[in-house]
């Protein structure tokens, strides 16, 4: 996997009770997490020698990044946009001018985000030896630029690029510098931010948009990421269900687990019988496999969980 250069960046320090300065908050409405639902998830996580943790993009929404499904906030309560099928952006030179049009614009914002209490809380976690495993759903690179090293990205991360023909991968940034070249007078009003980066324009914004093909040979040039309708990757699958096996504890942070590809690992896990909690706003896919659910905002929650 390429690593990324997140070591030279800058974390400001924000305070998890509230998104970014200037950018609209994406944090459903949730009241503070009673003491006792802390201390709970405390006990279990002390309990947990090697525990398994995957995280949605409830997690994220924090660090100024919207999900797809928070009542309110979420991009499908905002708007009447989907995202990008795989299929349609294989098939259409037309929706991938429209997809990389808009990401060109997004990037700036979506690219600068930085990790928020709750990423951090998860490193802290690593370092001690508690968390084994981090599975993310998360395209964001948040966990990364956190310094998480025990991690699978489970649907890819927007700062790489794939060449659908000879299977290329290079960084996200170097292709926005192209975008540019190839786009010096291009100018569009930004409207909606997504979860995976891309902003709504009209149609009519992109019709003069230029892509640029793989330099090396001329193909598609595809964020390497799994699109809605695509599958992911079987060796990935395998190596996570190998970390799942390993592991003795689960921990939901921020996901509904409506997305079948995170939702078999808590399946397999309650077969295992293996002890599952949530932390989350909202109701998930897994509540009635966990013995322990609590609501609350991610950063706000695990950055008072302190373990010895």
């Amino acid at each position: 996997m390429m690593r990324l250069p997140w070591s030279n960046l800058t974390l400001p320090v924000r305070r998890a009770s509230s998104a970014p300065a200037g950018l609209l908050n994406f944090v459903p409405t949730c009241s503070t997490t009673d003491a006792h639902s802390l201390e709970l998830l405390k006990d279990f996580v002390t309990r947990a020698r090697y525990l398994f943790v995957i995280t949605g993009a409830g997690l994220s929404t924090e660090s100024g990044i919207p999900d797809y499904r928070s009542e309110g906030v979420g991009l499908y309560a905002r708007t009447d946009r989907r995202p990008m099928q795989h299929a349609e952006f294989v098939r259409s030179a037309k929706s991938r001018q429209r997809y990389w049009a808009r990401n060109f614009v997004g990037w700036p914002h979506f690219s600068c985000c930085q990790p928020n209490l709750a990423h951090h809380a998860l490193q802290r976690w690593e370092e001690m030896g508690k968390l084994h495993w981090l599975v993310t759903q998360n395209v964001d690179a948040l966990h990364s630029k956190a310094g998480q090293k025990r991690l699978t990205e489970l649907h890819g991360c927007s700062h790489r690029v794939l060449c659908l023909g000879c299977g290329a991968v290079s960084v996200r940034e170097d292709l926005q510098k192209r975008f540019l070249s190839l786009n010096p007078d291009w100018r569009a009003q930004a409207g909606v931010v997504a979860p995976d980066g891309d902003v709504f324009l009209e149609d009519e914004q992109v019709l003069s948009f230029r892509v640029p093909s793989c330099e090396a040979c001329g193909g598609i040039l595809k964020p390497e990421v799994t699109f809605f309708g695509d599958t992911v990757n079987k060796v990935t699958v395998q190596f996570v269900y190998d970390r799942l096996a390993e592991s003795d504890a689960v921990l939901v942070v921020g996901s509904s687990l409506q997305v079948y590809s995170g939702y078999r690992f808590i399946l397999a896990a309650s077969d295992k019988k293996m002890p599952i909690a949530i932390l989350n706003i909202g109701p998930t896919r897994a509540d009635h496999l966990a013995e322990l659910k609590v609501s609350g905002r991610c950063g706000e929650v695990l950055s008072v969980i302190h373990l010895v």
